[in-house]
């Protein structure tokens, strides 16, 4: 029998394998999660039979998540997008559980008149139609910001319903629990259940956020990472026990917890903080789920998994379709919508745990069930990816409202020449455009945020909808005619499209690029980035300007210096000195700064920089300081002696061969 250490390093190796496997298929790592739980399971290798004391820690991974549900909450996105968060997902939800009960009780008259037992209660249907109604907020999410589509009319719509649906989730804790008491207290049990979940909730809404934030602010002065950490870990998991010592349930004082932090000021830095805890026990969590699976009854009622699977799928398509033209969206935003929403969420595992918990499941229909919400989950990159295929044979009219949309685009675009595109209409877009306007230089903005569109143009500026990493977006804004493209906003792999399209249909147009750092410079440039602005090494570059004018440096030689670092091209910026905090894998990945000191036993002594040629290892030399203390340009023909120190660049690896070869040839 495997103890719990052997348990939990055969949980993490089989979890670390799922992960890279669904990273190099660019599949949600949950998938691989739920994969590897259903292989090292004990109906399938039995590689962990004794999974007891593991489940129980994996239930803090449902702890979590509910914990960054709550942090997540957000009133004023919520109150922004009530229309479809209480409309069109408070309609998905209900109608979703009206329709598991109708159906169960259709059935159940169906098996009654064929003098048949069905065997499934209205509670039963009720905890399925819950956990049905669930489309998965991490898959989607991951999937529609990859794809810049979050701020898209069908974006906005699908971000809603599952903001309701994260929402839904409390209530169903609350209700689950009660519906396992017998018929006869069953009403007595969902009052009560309301009772106390509405009486705990009012003390800790009311009174709590005071006290959280006393509590933080007492924590954070006592400037102990350590000791911030312990105390959330102390008010998650403690909100968690007094909930379910009040009946309820343990996810639920979690969402509690994160609510309440998230009216702080230190929201951010507890997301931060949380993460790893979060991520790792969720994973967990899902390893479980899988380790539920069995197979072989899989395999054996192939037909019911297969229903269960394709029959909640093309019902919640249907429904959220439908529900989304009543809600005024258009037939091909609406068919996005649904087709994005269709398929099953991590909070439906999380319902059904906690029903199993309760004897709410069947455990007849234990595996089915699992089983066709696991293959309607890894069908889901599949129907994002062929989205627009899909809609365009079901909707005959979408292509008009893609080409009106264009239309849109070129009518204002048709009469500028020689103006730039700015992609993305951010703070740094519209700094940039009125900028532009001061020079009376014309202008053609492209943003996905619609309620930020419609301000604009409004106010009379040139801005319209539409996806600047997408060649019809580019071509109708006038891409051939364009003096130059901007990208203002901070996402290198829509970076990436547009230069590759800029590059391809219009070479001769420069193309500057916005970026964090200088993390992925060469990147960009290789693109056919013409320029690209780190922010962070612009940053630096002020603050050197401003601390050199300071200390009395005259101004003109201020402005050369600078200029100089910029023609560079940040060459003598792309490094950095590595210290003891430096130890992540992107920092690992980045240049960096490196001094070797020649002593007089050193093999290069006598030797030129050229003769060295450093370059050929990947190392670039930035600057020398001679023996004599004096700092000297980087020229081939400087012959080294004892003494000198050289300040390299490059990564790591490279460097360290660079070293050896200095000091022992």
């Amino acid at each position: 029998m495997a103890t719990t250490l052997e348990l939990v390093l055969l949980y993490l190796v089989a979890a670390v394998a799922g992960v890279v496997a669904c990273r190099s298929m660019r599949l949600p790592p949950m998938l691989g999660y739920l994969v590897v739980g259903v292989i090292i399971g004990p109906n399938a290798l039995a590689l962990a039979k004794d999974a007891g004391g593991v489940t129980y820690l994996a239930e803090f991974g449902v702890v979590f998540l509910m914990f960054v549900i709550g942090l997540e909450f957000n009133l004023p996105k919520l109150r922004s997008m009530r229309t479809l968060v209480f409309g069109l997902g408070l309609s998905q939800v209900s109608m979703t559980m009206v329709a598991a009960i109708v159906g169960n009780s259709l059935l159940a008259l169906g098996f009654s008149m064929a003098g048949r037992s069905y065997g499934l209660s209205w509670q039963h249907s009720v905890v399925l139609g819950g956990a049905l109604a669930m489309s998965s907020t991490a898959i989607l999410g991951k999937l529609m910001a990859e794809r810049l589509e979050l701020e898209t009319e069908h974006g906005r719509r699908v971000m809603g319903v599952l903001l309701f649906q994260d929402l839904a989730v409390v209530p169903l804790l609350v209700l689950i629990p009660a519906l396992s008491a017998p018929p006869e207290v069953l009403l007595t049990a969902l009052a009560w259940a309301t009772l106390k979940a509405a009486a705990l909730l009012t003390v800790l809404l009311v009174g709590g956020q005071k006290v959280m934030r006393w509590w933080l602010t007492l924590v954070a002065r006592r400037k102990s990472a350590e000791l911030f950490v312990l105390n959330l870990l102390l008010v998650t998991l403690g909100l968690s026990w007094l909930t379910e010592h009040a009946g309820l349930s343990l996810a639920l004082g979690a969402f509690v917890a994160g609510m309440l932090i998230a009216e702080t000021e230190y929201k951010h830095q507890v997301e931060t903080d949380i993460r790893p805890f979060h991520d790792v026990l969720l994973g967990l969590f899902f390893i479980t789920i899988g380790m539920k699976l069995d197979m072989s009854m899989v395999v054996s009622q192939w037909g019911l998994v297969l229903a269960l699977a394709v029959l909640p799928v093309l019902f919640k398509f249907a429904l959220v379709t439908g529900l989304a033209r009543v809600f005024g969206a258009t037939p091909g935003v609406a068919l996005r919508t649904g087709l994005y929403l269709a398929q099953a969420g991590e909070f439906g595992f999380v319902l059904l745990a906690l029903a199993r918990q309760h004897e709410l499941l069947p455990p007849r229909l234990e595996s089915p069930i699992l089983a066709g919400m696991v293959i309607s989950m890894i069908a889901t990159p599949f129907i994002v990816m062929y989205s627009n295929r899909i809609v365009m044979r079901l909707s005959s009219t979408d292509w008009l409202m893609q080409a009106a949309a264009l239309t849109t685009i070129a009518k204002k675009s048709i009469r500028s020449e020689e103006h730039v595109i700015i992609c993305g209409y951010g703070r740094s877009g519209q700094n940039l455009a009125r900028l532009l306007e001061a020079e009376r230089i014309p202008y053609m903005a492209l943003d996905l945020d619609p309620d930020r569109v419609r301000q604009a143009a409004a106010a009379g500026q040139s801005v319209v909808f539409g996806d600047a990493a997408k060649l019809r977006s580019l071509m109708a804004a006038g891409l051939a005619r364009a003096s130059a493209v901007v990208v203002s906003y901070h996402d290198t792999a829509s970076a990436l499209k547009i230069l590759r399209l800029a590059r391809e249909h219009a070479p001769k147009v420069p193309v500057v690029v916005r970026t964090i750092d200088d993390t992925d410079l060469e990147l960009l440039r290789n693109a056919g980035a013409t320029e690209v602005v780190p922010e962070a090494i612009e940053g630096s570059l002020m603050l050197a300007s401003h601390a050199l004018a300071l200390v009395g440096v005259p101004m003109r030689r201020v402005i050369r210096l600078t200029q100089d670092a910029r023609n560079a091209r940040y060459g003598l910026l792309r490094g950095y000195f590595h210290g003891a905090d430096d130890d992540g894998v992107e920092e690992r990945q980045q240049a960096r700064l490196l001094t070797v000191s020649l002593p007089a036993a050193a093999a290069s002594l006598g030797q030129s920089l050229g003769a060295l040629a450093l370059h050929a290892v990947g190392v670039k030399v930035v600057s020398v300081r001679l023996g004599s203390g004096q700092v000297v340009a980087a020229e081939d023909g400087l012959v080294l002696g004892p003494g000198d120190t050289l300040v390299l660049s490059g990564l790591p690896e490279p460097l360290s061969l660079a070293e050896e070869k200095l000091l022992k040839g």
